[in-house]
């Protein structure tokens, strides 16, 4: 039983070395949303072109943002979790 629940882990898209978990808190309008991030950090963080119009984010959404190297208070949002995964990623412990 639990390989087959590694197994649906491996399936979602974990963060890279310089990605974390988020959680959107509020939408501040121009591509823009505060994010609390799993390391404690409240960000401001940027819905890129790509994503815009094509993937709607909500409050509430679990994301992986990538904070700026040069402004850490600031980040670049790289993935929008289904709530599905959202919630096996929160029963697994990854995020609150």
């Amino acid at each position: 039983m639990a390989e087959d629940e590694q197994r649906k882990i491996e399936d979602i898209r974990m963060p890279d070395d310089d990605e974390v978990f988020a959680v959107v808190t509020n939408m501040l309008g121009a591509n823009r949303v505060k994010v609390r991030c799993a390391d404690g950090v409240e960000r401001t963080a940027r819905i890129p072109g790509k994503m815009q119009k094509r993937i709607w984010i909500r409050e509430d959404d679990v994301v992986l943002v990538e904070p700026w190297d040069w402004q850490d208070e600031k980040a670049d949002i790289t993935w929008r979790y289904e709530k599905q995964d959202a919630d096996r990623l929160k029963d697994e412990g990854y995020i609150e």
